[in-house]
């Protein structure tokens, strides 16, 4: 059944919100609805913020995460191990395990994982410079804390052997995250415990 809106405007605007992850087109009518209630002052500061991001967003040239200089926050704390990084999908699986506050070393964030059903290969990914990182002998350990997916998995393999020949250990966090669980769905507590329990990678 096609919806008939009152409004060509308000079609529009439920459109561009039935756009993000998540949300239907049921959902994206609410979220237009509650925006018509805040005063045009508020809806114009949330445009505004999101232009703002998507204009001036950085990320940081050493590990990829989202920033607002150069380098991140994380990169630059003289109190972080740099020779520990943990290998990171995108920023949320990031917030995730900062939350835990388990984990002191730095990060890699790839931008995705390989997954050739989306059209996503190596090339897609930050996998190349997180191998430059190594390859500078600072790195003692990669941790490898993708979602445990076929492709999570997958991406783990073809990091390890490119990362193969080089002086540096190569882990995998704890199996306590579920076989095919996203990672950032996991509990503080069950993946702060598989960052500190992780284990050798053997492929």
């Amino acid at each position: 059944m096609i919806n008939k809106y009152p409004s060509v405007l308000l079609e529009n605007a439920v459109n561009e919100f039935a756009k993000l992850p998540g949300v239907g087109r049921k959902s994206a009518l609410r979220l237009v609805l509650h925006s018509l209630k805040r005063t045009q002052e508020e809806v114009e500061n949330f445009g505004q913020a999101l232009i703002t991001l998507r204009k001036e967003v950085n990320y940081c040239r050493i590990c990829h995460n989202i920033c607002d200089d150069e380098v991140c926050n994380i990169c630059s704390d003289s109190t972080r191990d740099p020779s520990t990084v943990c290998v990171v999908e995108n920023i949320k699986e990031v917030m995730a395990i900062e939350n835990t506050g388990q984990f002191h070393g730095l990060f890699h964030v790839l931008g995705g994982i390989i997954s050739p059903m989306d059209g996503i290969g190596p090339g897609d990914l930050q996998i190349d410079s997180l191998v430059k990182r190594v390859q500078t002998g600072n790195v003692n350990e990669v941790i490898f804390a993708l979602s445990a997916t076929m492709e999570g998995d997958t991406t783990n393999f073809y990091i390890y052997r490119k990362l193969a020949g080089l002086n540096v250990k190569v882990s995998i966090i704890a199996r306590g995250v579920s076989i095919g669980d996203e990672l950032e769905y996991a509990d503080e507590i069950t993946l702060g415990r598989s960052i500190l329990n992780r284990t050798d990678f053997n492929a």
